[in-house]
């Protein structure tokens, strides 16, 4: 993967991201933001984990582990729990 398409995917909107990454995502349409009125509040799931998050633009929150990131690559390490080169493969294989 070349430069331009990595700074791509660091720029993608991890609401984008997660849509193409999870097995389930759902927003949860309750939430009402308290610093940043762009903020979505997402329920997900992949393999068998379940997933609180806040994101925004490219950046995400992780509720639960109290652990985030910002752009795809972050998002897809973080969800499966795997290396740089393998969040590469799986992104790769989501069509983002």
């Amino acid at each position: 993967m070349d430069n331009s398409n990595l700074e791509r995917l660091r720029q993608l909107a991890a609401r984008g991201a997660l849509l193409a990454l999870a097995d389930y995502a759902k927003q949860d349409e309750t939430f009402v933001p308290v610093k940043d009125p762009r903020t979505e509040r997402w329920h997900a799931r992949v393999d068998a984990c379940e997933f609180e998050l806040l994101l925004t633009g490219p950046k995400f929150w992780d509720v639960r582990q109290s652990v985030g990131g910002g752009g795809a690559i972050d998002l897809a390490i973080h969800l499966f729990d795997c290396t740089f080169k393998e969040a590469i493969r799986r992104i790769g294989t989501s069509g983002l």
